[in-house]
């Protein structure tokens, strides 16, 4: 379809100069509105302002303006229906080949501290958003712009087909335009019904962009792609920078979210890697380079090829320490150029920069895709203070195996159900993961011990339903237990914990990972 007349009604005027002044050298009339109007006479360009089109200035503050038949019909009209014409002729109407809008940015208020609800609410597009749906709907004849990242192809295509575009582009640019619209409603929707005290609302509305398309996804023969949630205010990639090395894969961002996950449970320096979505050492030290050393000797093997995830800046001694063995991803706050000097030699390693600060927002919501659906819950972002819970021995834990009870508790509820955490000194000695019965879960964190296990403690994500679990545990030489309690046979585990001078520790709450 040749583009004859372009209506652009933009707030951001992103690539507007380059826009306006290619249609012009194609001989394209351009009709605009209020600040957008502004912005084309400034630099210099022909341009025909809206009221003179429909002979109805502005009014309501802006409000209406583009909401009139010879706007709505010009961009509705069928010019091959006879019909069509004889209401255009009847109503002196032109046809609107090329609309340009982008909207009011309410997703970028929003998300703002201060904002008050009557800012948001003029925030609100309505003549944006009807242009752009009556442009998509139309595509047969009409071009919707709706992001400046467009106005670069569509020009070329003009320029190459005698100042027409392509069905199979208008066809595409519409699909984008429904896209945007239906992202924009999400998010006001999002915004009304967060006053809502309806814990789970009827509707969930989200919509993602698409940040990164990796590689593969879990396998080589499954495509995959990373989506960020719009409007959230932090995400995995959130002000986190690649420094050096490869794509991320799609299982780096699983491992990383992950480790980032587990390692928010720590303000003092700690070390998590993550090996297959569990972690395989975990540990709090006096510096960053004690915790990563404890953490890797808690499974060298499985930590090797892992990713790894650092609270404290990695200095000189550290990143060649790092350099010398096999690391997929490094995730830490800054890097001392010695240690990037050390660490950019493995071409493939993946050192990312942290800079964020923030933790999940404490109002989202975990997502689980199941065939048809989603299941939706709360996130299990709460660790329980030593206050809440109860010691049911007749043996209390020292204060050195209540750090460890404490420590061990937030590392099991980041490792996948049955989950079994073996800790002392703050470090993680054997981690048993994902096993179908807690005495086997016992036994794994057991066999992958590679320090003592004596006078070590152990976490339980969910209750003992039989004493074997403890009974296997204190053979192994652990002197306490921490889980949550509330077995019908809970007598019995505490009286083999008695019976063996054990400490237990009921939390009164589980942690399942699924």
């Amino acid at each position: 379809m040749k583009i004859r007349r372009a209506l652009i009604s933009v707030s951001d005027k992103t690539g507007l100069d380059e826009l306006v002044r290619g249609l012009t050298d194609l001989d394209v009339e351009i009709l605009s509105t209020g600040g957008t109007a502004s912005a084309i006479e400034d630099l210099g360009v022909p341009v025909t302002r809206v009221e003179q089109v429909t002979g109805q200035p502005e009014i309501l503050g802006g409000r209406v303006k583009t909401l009139h038949p010879k706007i709505h019909g010009g961009i509705l009209a069928r010019e091959q229906l006879p019909e069509d014409q004889a209401d255009m002729a009847a109503s002196g109407i032109e046809g609107i080949d090329l609309v340009c809008v982008n909207l009011y940015p309410f997703e970028s208020y929003v998300g703002r501290r201060g904002v008050t609800d009557e800012e948001l609410v003029e925030q609100i597009d309505i003549g944006g958003p009807a242009m752009v749906r009556a442009s998509a709907k139309n595509h047969d004849r009409v071009t919707i712009l709706s992001s400046p990242d467009q106005y670069a192809i569509v020009l070329d295509e003009l320029r190459t087909s005698d100042g027409e575009v392509s069905l199979a582009t208008r066809r595409r640019l519409a699909g984008r335009a429904f896209q945007l619209t239906a992202a924009y409603d999400a998010a006001i929707a999002t915004w009304l019904s967060e006053i809502d005290e309806t814990e789970f609302p009827e509707r969930i509305l989200m919509t993602f962009d698409r940040a990164l398309t990796v590689s593969y996804g879990e396998n080589p023969h499954q495509r995959g792609a990373y989506y960020t949630e719009r409007g959230a205010r932090t995400h995995l990639l959130a002000r986190v920078d690649k420094l050096h090395g490869k794509d991320l894969s799609f299982n780096n961002l699983l491992d990383l979210d992950a480790g980032r996950n587990l390692l928010a449970e720590f303000e003092l320096p700690a070390c998590v890697i993550i090996k297959h979505n569990n972690p395989c050492g975990v540990a709090v030290g006096s510096d960053v380079l004690s915790a990563y050393t404890k953490a890797r000797d808690c499974d060298p093997l499985s930590a090797y090829g892992g990713v790894i995830v650092l609270n404290r800046p990695v200095d000189a001694e550290l990143g060649e320490l790092l350099a010398s063995t096999f690391v997929e991803v490094l995730l830490a706050p800054g890097y001392d150029p010695a240690a990037l000097e050390a660490l950019t030699r493995k071409p493939n390693t993946r050192i990312m920069m942290n800079q964020e600060r923030r933790r999940r927002n404490v109002g989202e919501r975990d997502l689980r895709r199941v065939a048809g659906g989603v299941l939706v819950q709360e996130p299990d972002t709460e660790s329980e203070d030593r206050e809440v819970m109860k010691v049911v021995t007749t043996r209390q834990p020292t204060e050195a195996e209540w750090g460890d009870l404490l420590f061990s508790w937030r590392v099991a509820k980041h490792v996948k159900s049955n989950a079994i955490v073996l800790a002392r000194d703050l470090v993680t000695v054997g981690v048993g993961a994902g096993q179908m019965s807690r005495v086997d879960a016992v036994r794994l964190s057991i066999e992958k011990a590679t320090a003592p296990i004596a006078g070590a403690v152990l976490a339980s994500d969910a209750f003992f339903p039989f004493a074997d679990g403890p009974e296997a545990a204190v053979n192994a030489g652990v002197r306490a237990i921490i889980q949550p309690g509330g077995s019908i046979r809970d007598e019995e585990v505490i009286a083999a914990a008695d019976a063996a001078d054990l400490a237990m520790v009921f939390t009164g709450r589980r942690h399942f990972r699924h």
